[in-house]
């Protein structure tokens, strides 16, 4: 792994004072243990399902959950690029999109201890804050609001990394909270369990607070301000819709409106909210009543390059990415996000290569990721076609270069600007009246042109 040639663009990583601190976020590893380069479609990977595989490369294919190899080469990529970062997110879904029957409880925590080790071994010395993914469970998704095996399983596995009462509060719920003193940051870390909110979850489908994880944040937010601390909020599952699929909540209901009250509540002591998930490279933004941008939700692209088969989403595959953030260690403000990504067709004909994709502040000419910032990408986005097309190729990890139509416009524009579901459902109704409002001036018009010319004959 040490021989492997990772190619860094100038101006990756800027180190400059000691007020400015540096951390990893990775996530969606999705280890496909059987991953096989072979020349039988048939017996590639599990996880595609029954889709074949006719171009098996060595790191992996679109159609298919990360071989080992990709994974290992992500995580010396980021030892090459960051060696030594303040601390590393890790959002969590690491086992495979297959069947549960193809599992069990045993697979399922074998790879996430195989993972744990890994990271380790590459970072023995950096503090890791982890939270689980919907796939880090057996059966999937069905992550209960209490104690059990698997939550008390894991918390072994990541007790170099964890406090005692962290150790103790994951075992609970599998959510955790810790000051950030060990890198010399004034903040706090809130690890959530937004599994427990996860509209697949049948276990909790009929609660008001499972586990009791939202009277716990309130009271984790109002001491943090009584101690005068700034905090980050990090989970896997995100509130609101998925930009790639239109009308796709996450949450159920009563539980995304609850998350949004508590952002709102407590706006003034979160300084950012990192989630993962989508695979995807996207944002959410987060307002008053009165319409002030107060929060932003930074969401990860994925490790694994699998191709999403969620019904109705085209090309939805990306190329690995990993990303580094650059923040303030005094106030924890988010100064900048480098993206960086391996071209996996490139990697698979030539050679793995992991490069810088962009640097956010400089993709999107702003002066930092403040909520104010991202509010002021946002608007890019919806209002200049050149901003729209970039972020829409950065959000498959430059792999999905298609235009990006009005249609696909009002998806992604919709899922970022609305994390409530009403207010998200008026926006896409607006969006798309505007759309059939233009279409309906571009018929007029060819048909004006029309008339015109025949009667000019």
């Amino acid at each position: 792994m040490k021989s492997f040639f990772f190619l860094l663009l100038a101006g990756s990583v800027r180190l400059s004072s000691t007020e400015r601190g540096y951390f990893w976020h990775l996530t969606d590893l999705h280890l496909d243990p059987n991953y096989t380069v072979t020349s039988d479609p048939r017996k590639v990977c599990p996880s595609a399902g029954d889709q074949l595989v006719t171009d098996a490369g060595q790191w992996g294919n679109y159609l298919c959950d990360s071989p080992r190899v990709l994974i290992n080469s992500s995580i010396y990529a980021m030892k090459s690029i960051l060696p030594k970062p303040d601390f590393i997110l890790w959002t969590g879904d690491d086992t495979p999109h297959v069947p549960n029957e193809q599992l069990g409880e045993e697979a399922v925590l074998e790879i996430i201890k195989w993972l744990t080790n890994l990271i380790q071994q590459i970072f023995p010395t950096t503090k890791v804050y982890s939270a689980l993914g919907n796939h880090d469970f057996h059966p999937k998704s069905q992550l209960p609001p209490h104690n059990n095996s698997i939550y008390y399983r894991i918390s072994e596995f990541w007790s170099p990394w964890l406090k005692n009462e962290s150790v103790i509060s994951f075992q609970k719920g599998a959510y955790y909270s810790e000051e950030l003193k060990d890198v010399g940051a004034a903040g706090r870390m809130i690890v959530l369990n937004t599994n427990l909110y996860y509209d697949s979850n049948s276990l909790t489908a009929n609660m008001k607070d499972p586990g009791d994880q939202f009277q716990w944040l309130e009271e984790q937010l109002n001491n943090a301000y009584l101690k005068g601390e700034k905090v980050y909020i990090v989970g896997h599952v995100p509130p609101g819709y998925f930009e790639k699929k239109r009308d796709k909540p996450w949450f159920r209901e009563e539980f995304n409106k609850r998350f949004i009250e508590i952002i709102q509540k407590h706006h003034g002591v979160i300084q950012g909210q990192f989630f993962g998930h989508h695979h995807t490279d996207s944002f959410k933004m987060f307002y008053s009543e009165s319409g002030t941008p107060i929060s932003s939700m930074f969401i990860a692209p994925g490790v694994t390059p699998w191709k999403t088969t969620l019904p109705g989403v085209e090309n939805g595959a990306n190329n690995p990415g990993i990303r580094v953030v650059e923040y303030d260690r005094q106030n924890l403000q988010v100064f900048d996000i480098v993206t960086y990504y391996l071209n996996l067709t490139y990697a698979n004909k030539v050679s793995p290569r992991w490069e810088k994709e962009y640097r956010l502040t400089e993709a999107f000419q702003v002066p930092d990721c403040s909520a104010q910032s991202m509010h002021s990408v946002l608007r890019k986005i919806a209002d200049d076609s050149c901003y729209l097309q970039k972020y829409y190729e950065y959000n498959s990890v430059s792999y999905d270069l298609e235009a990006c139509n009005k249609s696909c416009r009002a998806d992604h524009v919709c899922a970022i600007r609305e994390v409530d579901f009403n207010k998200y459902k008026e926006c896409i109704k607006t969006e798309s009246s505007s759309i059939r409002h233009t279409f309906k001036i571009i018929v007029l018009f060819i048909a004006m042109s029309v008339y015109l010319f025949t009667f000019d004959l």
